[in-house]
């Protein structure tokens, strides 16, 4: 027999999930239409009449998308004067790209899982992936967008410095610097935020997608940071190529094992994997390319990963929530479409420990940590 009181509190979980859903398309909008922004602009209760002014809409849709936000608490009403008000705190996670806490990007995200819904539930059906390159356009600008507080506000101020009890900061920071590699470097947001920080080393962003090294290498002209410093290069995870003493870059996809050894002299100093690792066609693969390509014996993998316990039944909490769904609908099928072992974004220390591990390091740590992510170390 059914117990009503339950049901009753799964239906209103249920009704809530409902509010949320439809509520995060309506944010996505108000984001696109940058009716927040002119709200944060206009400094101070802002009528339907003035906002919809303010950005060229309708008023009467926009009457109701300033209840909608005011029922879920996004912003205040006051019914007196019929004025909204959107806080200073929230104007940070909405408004502020600067802000640590700025999470606007989330919103294009999951507008990207509702339009590559076919392709998804078709997946489903075959057990086949879809390739990153293959997503909608609101996928990688809003990974970008949602991503990069987290690594404006810890890689380089915490991070890094947590890397070989500080000495990885201390050689990037040196005359001569060191030679970074940074795969899987999507738009670039870590590969230019470390170029800024550390103008004595030289940065190489690789990454598979075509598109979004073109982009990487416009945003890192606009932040003024020539050939000199900075190098994007289309190649997977296991082919990207070792620079040399001259600084052009040597293609390793053609050459054995002794020649990529006799080259670990010319090798990088220190290879990021920024939330990529899980994605990978062949995760061991490209943690054993990242070791063959590794200047000896000082050289350094860092691996950034989404906060996860290795028991599933850890991460049944608000985040692992957000990241499973992020793991079903881009993780998953990005790995399964190059035939790769599907880690999923939930992977876990200890499998993370195995694949690096299998890929011929020998010694692994957490070295940092943030609610969201996991910082590892890797070495030789």
């Amino acid at each position: 027999m059914t117990d009503n009181v339950k049901i009753q509190q799964f239906m209103e979980k249920l009704l809530s999930d409902f509010g949320g859903a439809g509520s995060c398309l309506l944010a996505y909008m108000g984001d696109k239409l940058g009716l927040y922004k002119a709200m944060s602009d206009f400094g101070k209760p802002i009528t339907s009449q003035e906002l919809a002014n303010l950005t060229a809409t309708s008023e009467r849709y926009i009457r109701e998308w300033l209840a909608n936000q005011a029922a879920g608490g996004y912003l205040t009403y006051d019914p007196s004067s019929q004025r909204y008000t959107l806080p200073l705190e929230h104007a940070e996670a909405l408004v502020d790209e600067n802000s640590p806490a700025y999470i606007a990007g989330g919103f294009q995200i999951i507008m990207s899982y509702y339009r590559d819904e076919p392709k998804i539930l078709e997946a489903f059906k075959t057990g086949k992936g879809i390739a990153w390159g293959d997503r909608h356009k609101d996928l990688y600008e809003g990974t970008e967008r949602f991503y990069r507080p987290a690594y404006t506000a810890n890689l380089v101020s915490s991070w890094i410095p947590a890397l070989d009890n500080g000495k990885v900061e201390q050689r990037l920071k040196q005359q001569g610097g060191l030679k970074v590699a940074d795969i899987g470097c999507g738009h670039g947001i870590t590969t230019i935020l470390m170029a800024k920080a550390y103008p004595n080393s030289k940065f190489y962003g690789f990454d598979n997608h075509l598109p979004s090294i073109e982009y990487a290498r416009n945003k890192a002209r606009e932040e003024g940071l020539g050939e000199d410093r900075i190098h994007f290069e289309v190649a997977s995870s296991t082919n990207f190529p070792i620079p040399t003493t001259e600084g052009n870059n040597t293609n390793t996809s053609s050459n054995n094992d002794k020649q990529l050894q006799e080259q670990a002299e010319e090798g990088y100093d220190l290879i990021g994997f920024f939330d990529s690792l899980h994605d990978m066609e062949d995760p061991q693969g490209a943690a054993a390319h990242a070791l063959r390509t590794l200047k000896k014996p000082d050289g350094i993998v860092m691996i950034v990963e989404p906060f996860a316990n290795d028991k599933l039944e850890d991460n049944l909490n608000p985040i692992g929530r957000i990241l499973y769904a992020g793991s079903t609908m881009i993780c998953v099928p990005t790995s399964l479409s190059q035939n790769g072992p599907a880690l999923g974004a939930q992977a876990g220390e200890a499998r993370i420990s195995h694949v690096v591990k299998a890929g011929g390091f020998k010694h692994f740590r957490r070295a940092a940590q943030t609610a969201f992510n996991i910082v590892y170390e890797a070495k030789a």
